[in-house]
C-alpha cells in the first residue's frame, strides 16, 4: 500500500487514516491485549463496524493517523487527537501499537512526539491529555518520556474480573513540548 507521509520520524511516519487497512485494524480491535488497554474490550467490532469507525475518525473534532514503519511501509498502529476543542485549544490523545512485535521498540514514543508536534504546532493546541488505566504502564512510560505529567486519577473506576483499576489522566502543555520536527523544517 502506498501511504501518504504527513509527519516523518526516523522509525515511523504518520499517514491519514482511511479504510484501506480495515481488516487489519478490526483484527487489532478484537485482540484482547489491544482492546483491554484502549477500553474497547466489550465492543463488538465487525469489519463493517470498523470501516465505519475509520471513515469517521478524521472529522472536525478529530485527526487520526496510521503509524507506519519507515523500513517497510507497514501499518503497525493508530494514533489520534479527538474531542478537540478549538476554542479552549485542548484535545484528548489516543494511540495503540497493534502489532505485538513492534511494541517496546521506541515507535510509540516517536509516534507520540509526531502527534504532539502536529497538535501543538499545526493545530495550535495548548493542552493535550490522555486517559489510560493504572495497569497500562507502557502507555504511561511513553507519555512521561514525552513530557506528560499525571494530573489525576479516578480511583477504582475500571473493573476487570475481580480486579479494580484507576483511570489515570495525564497531560502536556505546548510550552512543555520540546521535540518539534516542524520547527526543524521551518528553520532550514
Amino acid at each position: 500500500m502506498n501511504h501518504l507521509k504527513k509527519l516523518i520520524g526516523e522509525k515511523c511516519y504518520l499517514s491519514p487514516v482511511d479504510t484501506s487497512e480495515t481488516e487489519k485494524v478490526a483484527r487489532w480491535s478484537n485482540d484482547i491485549e489491544v482492546a483491554i488497554r484502549t477500553g474497547d474490550i466489550s465492543d463488538m467490532i465487525t469489519y463493517e463496524a470498523q470501516r465505519g469507525y475509520l471513515e469517521n475518525m478524521n472529522n472536525n473534532r478529530g485527526y487520526a493517523f496510521y503509524i507506519i514503519r519507515v523500513e517497510d511501509d507497514e501499518v503497525i498502529g493508530i494514533c489520534r487527537l479527538m474531542r478537540i476543542n478549538f476554542i479552549n485549544r485542548n484535545a484528548i490523545m489516543g494511540m495503540f501499537i497493534g502489532e505485538r512485535s513492534d511494541r517496546n521498540q521506541g515507535v510509540g514514543t516517536e509516534a507520540t512526539k509526531l502527534l504532539l508536534d502536529f497538535g501543538f504546532n499545526i493545530l495550535n493546541l495548548k493542552n493535550i491529555m490522555i486517559e489510560t488505566y493504572s495497569f497500562n504502564e507502557p502507555a504511561m512510560k511513553v507519555c512521561q518520556k514525552c513530557g506528560f505529567k499525571e494530573i489525576g486519577r479516578r480511583r477504582k473506576s475500571v473493573i476487570y474480573g475481580n480486579n479494580e483499576y484507576d483511570e489515570v489522566f495525564m497531560d502536556i502543555l505546548s510550552e512543555e513540548f520540546q521535540d518539534s520536527i516542524i520547527s526543524k523544517v521551518l528553520s532550514k
